[in-house]
């Protein structure tokens, strides 16, 4: 199992240029405003204030960057935050294009909250994905707020919803640590596949 050590905030980037050009993997971490990527980045880490969390949504308008070790987090903006200008919308898809055209992903950790339907934020989300061969998985959060016995008919729906395997979703809670395991062999699987060349 894939051990994570001490884990540093990197940098934040407005654009392109600010981008990790390293040699190490990124591993991205994608969802809509307010679904967790902050809690799910911090139980990764072992850490509960490594990446800020809000009440607020739509706090995340950067691309922010953790040294993992062996690999490199890249949390991206949340989408589908309603108080949002047009213009601001606008420029986070700019930013969220140029990002994947970097071709520099390993994976994605899509998030989507386990407890709703996927909204079409969501689905977007996964089409891209799909259509620029960007290896993915979704992370089911929130699981703890569902009865055990609900998680994997909701683990199905999800998986539907997004058209992907019910193998590819993974139930996760940042309350419990639940799926933190089979998100770190993931990673491993991801890691032991090399960088992806441009």
């Amino acid at each position: 199992m894939l051990r994570i050590g001490e884990v540093k905030f990197l940098t934040s980037a407005a654009d392109k240029r600010g981008f990790y050009g390293g040699e190490k993997p990124v591993i991205a971490v994608s969802g809509k405003s307010n679904v967790g990527k902050s809690s799910f980045i911090n139980m990764l880490a072992g850490r509960n204030r490594l990446a800020r969390t809000s009440a607020e949504p739509g706090r995340t308008r950067l691309v922010n960057y953790f040294d993992f070790g062996p690999f490199i987090l890249a949390d991206l903006p949340g989408y589908g935050f309603a108080r949002v200008s047009k213009g601001e919308k606008e420029r986070w898809a700019k930013l969220l294009d140029d990002f994947f055209a970097e071709g520099k992903v390993a994976h994605v950790f899509a998030l989507a909250d386990i407890r709703h339907e996927p909204t079409a934020d969501d689905r977007t989300m996964i089409d891209f994905l799909y259509y620029t061969q960007t290896p993915f998985t979704v992370v089911a959060t929130k699981a703890d707020k569902l009865a055990k016995t609900r998680v994997k008919e909701a683990v199905r729906k999800v998986a539907a919803a997004l058209k992907t395997g019910e193998g590819n979703v993974i139930a996760a809670s940042a309350v419990d640590r639940r799926g933190r395991e089979e998100v770190l062999s993931a990673i491993e699987a991801v890691l032991a596949r090399g960088v992806p060349q441009q």
